[in-house]
């Protein structure tokens, strides 16, 4: 890992919203159970100039991101979010089906999106089912569905789906877990064209134009998953 100066910051392609906004294609993803570090996120924020970073509210980490973002920790301690998901379609409510309660909750984040608190707002692990549904129940069609997406989990119907919609795909677990490290075809392409596994898995997904988020906590990782993104 080397040192950066402010000339030296990659940049990143970014992907179009339907409103208008631009999403940059790769972020940092965090979790519980040790999954974040601050001088991690620190890191890929001055050094690697990342400017997506993947959160939720239960892996409770969201007052060391504020710190991290901008220095302050009142929860995430930011003005507005850029981006705010619905984390699962399942859900278990006395009395409403799943469908009723998706339709109420998204409808909540509807009224953000309208008062200016997210800037965009989108649902993670919906079916296509799932979102035919959000279609008819509510206004906006979300601006992002982010779903598993690496090369032994490929959904391309939902892909295609997303496209036709004008939704954004996002993949979480571009290295599915790890078991993508040490898979002998993409230990043969990294081999072949001297990256990482791991580049081999990011700049696949990229260049399928998914939305990529890897996990990582080690700054020398963060930085190898930043390079040749856009080359």
């Amino acid at each position: 890992m080397t040192s950066t100066s402010a000339s030296s910051i990659p940049t990143y392609p970014t992907v179009p919203l339907s409103n208008g906004l631009q999403i940059p294609i790769l972020g940092l993803g965090t979790s519980h159970h040790g999954g974040y570090s601050h001088r991690a996120v620190v890191y890929a924020l001055r050094d690697c100039g990342l400017r997506h970073i993947d959160t939720a509210r239960r892996y409770g980490c969201e007052a060391q991101l504020g710190v991290a973002v901008q220095g302050r920790a009142a929860r995430l301690g930011v003005d507005y979010l850029d981006l705010y998901l619905m984390h699962w379609p399942d859900c278990s409510v006395p009395g409403q089906s799943n469908r009723e309660v998706r339709a109420e909750t998204w409808r909540a984040l509807e009224e953000l999106y309208d008062e200016g608190v997210c800037r965009a707002i989108g649902v993670s692990n919906f079916l296509i089912p799932h979102l035919e549904e959000l279609k008819e129940d509510c206004s906006i069609v979300p601006h992002v569905n982010q779903v598993e997406y690496h090369p032994f989990q490929q959904p391309q119907e939902m892909v295609q789906y997303c496209r036709r919609e004008g939704i954004v795909f996002e993949g979480y677990c571009p290295l599915a877990k790890g078991e993508a490290l040490t898979h002998p075809a993409i230990l043969r392409l990294a081999d072949k064209y001297k990256r990482t596994p791991a580049q081999i898995c990011i700049r696949w997904s990229i260049q399928n134009g998914v939305v990529t988020i890897p996990k990582s906590t080690k700054e020398q990782r963060i930085w190898e998953n930043c390079q040749h993104v856009s080359a």
